[in-house]
Order: structure tokens, then C-alpha cells, then sequence
């Protein structure tokens, strides 16, 4: 077989560069192959070229790939031109306009799937099943070159690792940072359904907050002697607890599962900082459960061990967060906090009225007063805007009730321990009534956005508002707090009717209610090159010196001449 030896002079020339070349196969038999070959071959060529034989040992049918040279540097950045006509490779720069790569230059090869397997959960049978022989075809071969032969300066390494908080404000915009900005790129295509499981967000346990919110409602509406006038039918109550105790169940079950296969979006989720505080929203859920269950499905007070089976994961999670806060670094309060953080905080009012009911009073003490003090510092960090000391834009005003939610349920949990509408029950509850007639004031807040899964987040806020005014009207039986009670009570019910029909009709009429999440699809870094930096301010104070000294110096050398 006659082969092109590269000749020493080449490689003494330029040590730093080398040169691969395909070489066609003529012969099958490998060990006179071996003697022919010359020594100088490069590495890379040497695997190129058994990955050939193995293919054709494969398909014998077939005919070899036409030959190609490959620079030794081949950026992801950079597209292949395919009416090269073996004149070499044409590079052309790909568009960055916020279209997704989708796993390597998913544009380019038609026909080809999007890999969803780099999401997938990574164990021991999928990296033994990597490494077995693949059927592979040409395009396949053209996406295995422009992994192995890519420069890392395109290819994301965010896949097992962290991605930074910075990053996804700066990538991300929208009321939850859900929405992709334009000139960015994701690992997933935009133009494909992804999997179920890909596109089932944490943020679906917004809408069992909402609903679970609502029978512990409707519990307090049929049993509480401030509303016992109205006659509510204990059947209400039974039938909103069991649709959330359903509604749970599916989405705690659904999410279950896509942590066992996409372990590697769960993490993804867990990195957002507003996501990152769902994973709370499902304990609080259980907790909600169990405060509003019928009368005659349970019997007072509750097994403490029911209490344990709740608080416990979200103790060792709030340990978690509450540490990233305190000890500062890239995940510190001032950084992350947004209106949903106050979700890490409320549970620890509603995991005391449950410690309550259960008899554990100390506990209940202790939970209050650990939600109280981290309450007071989110408060005045959103107060602030010390993340941005910016005014929230217009989609992010919804969030806004997210205030409401801590001091209603701080006063709801102060009565339950001591058994009276005291003195700091009523500054709390006040406090929530304020911030509720503030926004309530301010109608356009909520006018002109898009439904949204997010919404039912912001239910349970005005649900805990009308159970705080319950237990107000109950100490001070008032026309006016009876009055209040049932208008906010009203208004809250309405609004988690509304979203419920408007649920049901985005799932199963028009089957937008789950599109794709691009929030975890974000790469690590930015695959454009940014613009350079503005240059520090000592460096403008060299190069001013050097200008004047260099000036000074001309003027000089002028004088001398002219004398």
C-alpha cells in the first residue's frame, strides 16, 4: 500500500503544529498494515483511521467517506461548509441570535436528534454502555470529529458542575428567569418538544400550594365561630383537601421520577436562585395537608411523627441555604434573594402551627422564632433592593405578594402556641394587611402578563391573609372584621378558581402548560466572544503618563534641533 510520509523537515519546522490526514484504506489485513505504516503518523490519525476500518468491517456495502483534512484546531464556534469539494474545509462563523446548538451543531446535520442524554441521570451502566462499539454513519462521524478534534473554547463544562448565580441573571430574563435572552445560546434545541420530565418544572408545586392553602380555608371557614353564620359545608372543605392531596401526590411523583432520569436538570434547578426555594414549597405542602385535613378524617392533637416526617427535610434544607447566606460566597443573601425567598421562610411559621397541634410547643417556639429573625433580614434586603438597588420591572410586580405571605403566617403561628390573639399576633397580622391594601391599591400591578405556572405561587399568600383575618375576627367579633374576613376570603378563592380553569385549559385544550424549560439549558459561559473590558483606571494613569513624558520628550528634542 503506498502511503505519503511526512517528511522530518516538516515537524523541525514547526514542532507546535501538526498535521492530520486521512489515509484511505486499501487492505484489511492489519498486521501487514502495521509494518507499512510509518512510525511519524500522528496519534490522532492512527484513531481516525481504526475508526474507519471498523466501520467498513461493519458495512462492507458501503463505500468510504470521501476524504477531509481537519485543522488540529476546529472551534464549536465555527460551522462546516459542506460544498467544500475536497478544496479543504470553508469555516463560517455561526449565528448567535439566541438559538440553541442543540448538543454540537445540532443546525447543521439534518435529520439528526438533539441529545438529551446530556441531561440524563449519569451512573455506572450508562458509562459501560458508552464504551461498547456504536453503528455509526457519516454524520455521526462528523459529530464525533467536532467533539474530539473541538476546541474546549465552545464546548460547555457546566454539564456536572455548578453553574454560577451570576450566570443566570445574566443569561436569563422574565418574571422567574425562565426566558432566554437573545444573543444567548442553549445545549438544547428551541425548535424541538423536549421530553415530559424535561419540561416538568419544580415551580408545579406552586399549584399544590395554592390548593392546599385553600382547604386549611375552608377548614376555618366551616369550624371557626367568626364565620359560623355563613353555614360552609364541612363538604367543601373534604372535597378542595382531596384534589390538593391528588394534585400532590402526581406532581411529588412526577418529579420524583425525573430526578431518577434527569438528575442532571434536577441540579440545574437547584443552582437557580429562584427555583432553588420551590424545593422547599413541597414540605410546606405535606405541612398545609395536615393543618387543613377534614375533622373527620383526623382527630386532634397530631403524631408528632408526623411533624418529623415533614420538618425534618426541610430543616436539613434550610440548614443549607440559611449557611449559604451566613458564611457569604457567590450564593450570600444579598445575591440570591428575590420576593420568592420568602418561601424558604414561611415554613418555618406553618412547621410551628403544626409543632403546635402535635403538642410540641417548645418546637413550635423555636421554629417561630428562627423564621421571625430570617424573616426580618429578607424584609430589608427586598425593602432595599440591595441585589440590584433597582426597581423591579414590570413582570416581576406579581411577586409582590410574596410579602404577605411571612407576617400572616407568623400571626397565624404566634395564636396557635398561645392560644390568644395577643399583642405581637396583631402587629404581624396589621403588618400583612398593610402590605395587602398596598397592592391591592395598585391594580395595573397586575394587569397585561401571560398566565403562568408562577402564578399559583402567589395564591397561598392571599389564602394565609384570609386565615389571619379569621383569627382576628374570632378575638374581635367586629361587623368590620367579619366583613374583612369574608371579603378577603372571596377574593382569595376567586383567584385560585380562575387559575385552576385557566390550568385545565392550558393542559388539556391547548397543551401549552408545560413548554420547554430553557432556564436549564443554559451554558456555563457566554459561547460569543464578549467585548474587551473597559481598562482599569491605573492603566489609564500609565498610559496618561507615558503620553505626556513621550509629549514632553518630542518638545524637547524639537528646541534642541532648532537651536
Amino acid at each position: 500500500m503506498d502511503t505519503k510520509q511526512t517528511p522530518p523537515s516538516m515537524f523541525n519546522a514547526n514542532p507546535n503544529s501538526v498535521g492530520v490526514h486521512e489515509v484511505v484504506c486499501e487492505e484489511e489485513n492489519e498486521e501487514k498494515e502495521e509494518h507499512v505504516r510509518p512510525k511519524t503518523t500522528s496519534t490522532l490519525a492512527d484513531t481516525e483511521k481504526r475508526y474507519k476500518k471498523h466501520n467498513n468491517r461493519l458495512r462492507p456495502s458501503l463505500p468510504p467517506p470521501p476524504a477531509r483534512s481537519f485543522d488540529r484546531q476546529m472551534s464549536l464556534e465555527t460551522g462546516l461548509n459542506q460544498n467544500s469539494k475536497g478544496k479543504g474545509i470553508d469555516r463560517m462563523a455561526l449565528p448567535r441570535s439566541g438559538r440553541s446548538f442543540g448538543g454540537f451543531d445540532y443546525n447543521n446535520i439534518e435529520g439528526k436528534k438533539a441529545d438529551f442524554s446530556i441531561f440524563r441521570t449519569k451512573s455506572t451502566l450508562s458509562k459501560q454502555n458508552s464504551l461498547l462499539p456504536l453503528r455509526k454513519d457519516h454524520r455521526d462521524n462528523q459529530m464525533e470529529s467536532q467533539r474530539t478534534y473541538g476546541s474546549s473554547e465552545g464546548v460547555d463544562e457546566s454539564l456536572n458542575k455548578s453553574v454560577p448565580v451570576g450566570r443566570y441573571y445574566a443569561a436569563l430574563r422574565g418574571p422567574e428567569l425562565d426566558q432566554v435572552k437573545d444573543y444567548e445560546d442553549i445545549l438544547l434545541p428551541k425548535d424541538e418538544k423536549w421530553p415530559f420530565l424535561l419540561r416538568f418544572p419544580i415551580g408545579c408545586f406552586g399549584i399544590c400550594l395554592g390548593l392546599s392553602s385553600q382547604a386549611v380555608l375552608w377548614r376555618a371557614l366551616a369550624t371557626s365561630p367568626a364565620t359560623k353564620f355563613l353555614h360552609v359545608s364541612p363538604f367543601i372543605n373534604i372535597a378542595i383537601w382531596l384534589l390538593a392531596t391528588a394534585a400532590v401526590c402526581s406532581v411529588f411523583v412526577a418529579y420524583i421520577l425525573k430526578c431518577i432520569f434527569y438528575f442532571e436538570a434536577v441540579k440545574r434547578e437547584y443552582f437557580h436562585p429562584i427555583r432553588v426555594n420551590f424545593f422547599f414549597a413541597p414540605w410546606v405542602v405535606f405541612m398545609f395537608l395536615a393543618i387543613g385535613a377534614p375533622p373527620r378524617f383526623v382527630s386532634e392533637p397530631l403524631h408528632p411523627a408526623v411533624w418529623c416526617a415533614f420538618m425534618g427535610p426541610y430543616f436539613l434544607l434550610e440548614l443549607k441555604i440559611y449557611g449559604q447566606w451566613l458564611s457569604g460566597g457567590k450564593r450570600r443573601l444579598c445575591k440570591v434573594v428575590n420576593p420568592s425567598t420568602h418561601l424558604s421562610v414561611v415554613g418555618n411559621f406553618v412547621g410551628a402551627i403544626l409543632a403546635a397541634k402535635c403538642g410540641w410547643l417548645e418546637a413550635a417556639k423555636f421554629l417561630w422564632s428562627v423564621g421571625f429573625a430570617h424573616y426580618l433580614v429578607v424584609f430589608v434586603t427586598l425593602y432595599q433592593r440591595l441585589p440590584t438597588s433597582e426597581a423591579l420591572p414590570k413582570e416581576l410586580h406579581p411577586v409582590y405578594s410574596m410579602f404577605i405571605a411571612a407576617p400572616s403566617a407568623a400571626s397565624i403561628a404566634w395564636q396557635t402556641i398561645y392560644g390568644e390573639f395577643d399583642g405581637l399576633s396583631r402587629t404581624c397580622f396589621f403588618i400583612a394587611l398593610f402590605l395587602y391594601i398596598s397592592l391591592v391599591v395598585r391594580i395595573t400591578f397586575f394587569t397585561g402578563f401571560r398566565f403562568s405556572l408562577a402564578w399559583w405561587s402567589y395564591t397561598f399568600p392571599m389564602t394565609t391573609a384570609s386565615v389571619a383575618t379569621i383569627k382576628y375576627a374570632e378575638h374581635v367579633p367586629t361587623i368590620v372584621s367579619k366583613g374583612l374576613a369574608l371579603t378577603l376570603s372571596f377574593m382569595s378563592s376567586t383567584m385560585v378558581s380562575l387559575l385552576f380553569v385557566s390550568t385545565l385549559l392550558h393542559a388539556f385544550v391547548w397543551k401549552t402548560l408545560f413548554p420547554n424549560d430553557l432556564a436549564i439549558a443554559i451554558t456555563k459561559k457566554r459561547l460569543i466572544k464578549d467585548r474587551k473590558p473597559f481598562k482599569k483606571a491605573y492603566d489609564l494613569k500609565r498610559w496618561t503618563k507615558q503620553a505626556l513624558t513621550k509629549h514632553t520628550k518630542d518638545d524637547f528634542d524639537a528646541q534642541n534641533e532648532a537651536f
